[in-house]
């Protein structure tokens, strides 16, 4: 994870509550996952997809860092469709 700082998009915060997905288990992503997919030219920033496990289930963030702000910006937060990734998780079919 880029910065301690994190920022939560409504739409994260929905979909965490929606998936039983806390602050804790994002955090963790961010600070342990797989960064799986990097989209450079995202606006206003650069941001990057995360894969890490919660409770033995897969989980997918997508954040951004704001090197003005020091902080993470959690995008939206989901446990990726088996039938839209692979085995892995890591690379859509």
């Amino acid at each position: 994870m880029a910065y301690d700082d994190l920022i939560f998009r409504v739409h994260a915060i929905q979909r965490m509550f929606d998936r039983g997905i806390s602050e804790t288990h994002v955090r963790d992503v961010l600070e342990h996952g797989e960064v799986i997919e990097a989209y450079p030219d995202d606006l206003p920033y650069p941001s990057r997809l995360m894969l890490g496990h919660c409770g033995g289930r897969p989980v997918h963030v997508l954040a951004s860092d704001d090197p003005d702000a020091a902080a993470t910006t959690v995008v939206t937060v989901y446990e990726p469709d088996p039938s839209r990734w692979d085995r892995t998780f890591k690379h859509r079919t």
